[in-house]
């Protein structure tokens, strides 16, 4: 066993948890503000985002360093999005909500930040349960064509973002310029790939 990687996980772990933590430590001190609701619905929000951009920049991150170690951290990422991501709907439906769940196919329907949204973490399900790597063997090829649902998840997420906001769009234009660039590595690079190839084939 790798101790060096168990304690590098462990740090991942403890890292990941921080904000639900000080969330926590927020509820516990009534330090939220005003409005605690929205500052946990936000808080949440913004931590899912966030992790998924992380997750997304893994692979651009191993491809410019030339090291393998980011992508043994993508699961991880991708989970604590998901986890977060759950957290937000779960305060959505029984604090903001207040238990009448039935309301929200109608704010679905309404409001469209609250639409793609709920589609983001619709899609986000079916990612979190194929991460590991039985369903990584059962779905061979398949899999990595399912997993590019995370690039759609990117933009539904920023959507959301950027529809709820009403009047700073400072941040969420923040996170769409990150995604941009992300997406537009791996659009650069996929285009690259024949010419990159094409002399080896022709030699």
């Amino acid at each position: 066993m790798d101790w060096r990687w168990v304690g590098l996980k462990a740090l991942a772990h403890a890292l990941a948890l921080l904000p639900l933590a000080l969330l926590v430590q927020g509820v516990l001190q009534d330090s939220l503000g005003a409005d605690p609701v929205a500052a946990l619905t936000h808080g949440t929000g913004d931590w899912a985002l966030r992790l998924l951009l992380l997750g997304l920049a893994l692979t651009p991150l191993r491809r410019l360093t030339g090291q393998s170690w980011p992508i043994r951290f993508r699961r991880l990422v991708g989970l604590y999005a998901f986890f977060y991501a759950c957290l937000h709907l779960t305060v959505f439906l029984v604090l903001d909500l207040g238990g009448y769940w039935t309301q929200i196919f109608e704010d679905i329907v309404k409001r469209p930040y609250i639409t793609v949204g709920f589609a983001a973490w619709l899609l986000l399900v079916p990612l979190a349960l194929t991460s590991t790597k039985g369903w990584m063997r059962r779905l061979g090829r398949r899999w990595a064509r399912l997993h590019t649902l995370v690039y759609a998840i990117g933009v539904l997420g920023v959507l959301h973002f950027l529809w709820l906001v009403k009047s700073d769009l400072r941040e969420p234009l923040v996170y769409a310029g990150v995604l941009a660039l992300l997406l537009g590595l791996r659009l650069w690079w996929r285009l690259r790939r024949p010419r990159l190839q094409a002399p080896a084939r022709g030699a």
